[in-house]
C-alpha cells in the first residue's frame, strides 16, 4: 500500500505554472485519503486515492492544467486504481500555507 508520504512525494512533481513551486510546498494539498480497491483490475492490492486540495484563487487561469497534472501524476502510479480530486475553497488558501522549503525557494525568507 502506498503511504500518504509517498503520495505527497509524487505530488511534488506537480507545479503551479505561475508561481513555479510544487503544489505540496505551495500548501494547496489539504488532505489525502486512501483505501484498498476491491474492485480493481488487475487484482493485485491496488487502492483508490482522494485528494482534497485548493487553488490560490477561485479564478486561477491555470486551474485546469493544475488539476490535470495531479490526476495524471497519480494515475500513472501502478498501485493506484482510481483518483478522485476534491477541489475546495474553504479554508481559503493564504501565503502562510507555503512550507518553509517553499519560502526559501521563492526567496521569502
Amino acid at each position: 500500500m502506498l503511504t500518504k508520504d509517498q503520495i505527497l512525494t509524487a505530488l511534488r512533481d506537480c507545479f503551479d505554472p505561475e508561481v513555479k513551486l510544487n503544489l505540496v510546498d505551495l500548501g494547496l494539498i489539504y488532505g489525502i485519503e486512501t483505501a484498498p480497491d476491491p474492485d480493481s483490475s488487475p487484482a493485485w492490492p491496488r487502492q483508490w486515492v482522494k485528494i482534497t486540495m485548493t487553488l490560490t484563487t477561485e479564478y486561477c487561469p491555470a486551474s485546469g492544467l493544475i488539476l490535470e497534472q495531479v490526476h495524471n501524476r497519480l494515475a500513472g502510479i501502478q498501485d493506484i486504481s482510481k483518483v478522485e480530486l476534491n477541489l475546495v475553497w474553504e479554508p481559503r488558501w493564504a501565503p502562510h500555507r507555503i512550507s518553509e522549503a517553499g519560502r526559501r525557494q521563492l526567496g521569502l525568507e
